[in-house]
């Protein structure tokens, strides 16, 4: 009798949580290229470097927007407004984009996500600026 009331208790306390799965906000990548055609982004952005299939899509793999850019050092301003101390450092970002890019077979782009990307100093990638030019 103990043990069926211990039991009873033990399953009491169990519950599932229905959570809510949260929806995510497509990427600018897929805001800018989902329901494109992929025609019109490799002509404009240069072939891909492989391909696959992928249960009756293709999927492509591309990479580009390769880019060296200087990044100044930053300095906090003292209070007069002159230049204080250093806060980071001078930097050379080396910067390119790899992206795989599930198409249709009406050569239609369904997905598009990053592979290789970086993030930039005003929060967006490198992808996300180069390829969606936002």
């Amino acid at each position: 009798m103990m043990l069926a009331a211990g039991l009873a208790l033990a399953l009491a306390g169990c519950s599932t949580t229905g959570g809510s799965m949260a929806v995510s906000k497509p990427s600018a990548l897929q805001t800018r290229w989902a329901g494109q055609s992929a025609g019109v982004f490799f002509a404009k952005f240069g072939p891909p470097i492989n391909d696959e299939d992928v249960g009756g899509d293709t999927v492509y793999t591309w990479r580009g927007g390769f880019k060296t850019r200087s990044v100044p050092a930053a300095y906090d301003k003292t209070a007069d407004g002159k230049r204080g101390k250093q806060i980071r450092p001078a930097r050379t970002d080396y910067l390119r984009c790899e992206v795989r890019i599930t198409v249709s077979d009406n050569y239609t782009i369904r997905d598009i996500k990053p592979v290789f990307d970086k993030k930039l100093d005003d929060g967006r990638t490198w992808c996300e600026e180069f390829l969606a030019g936002n």
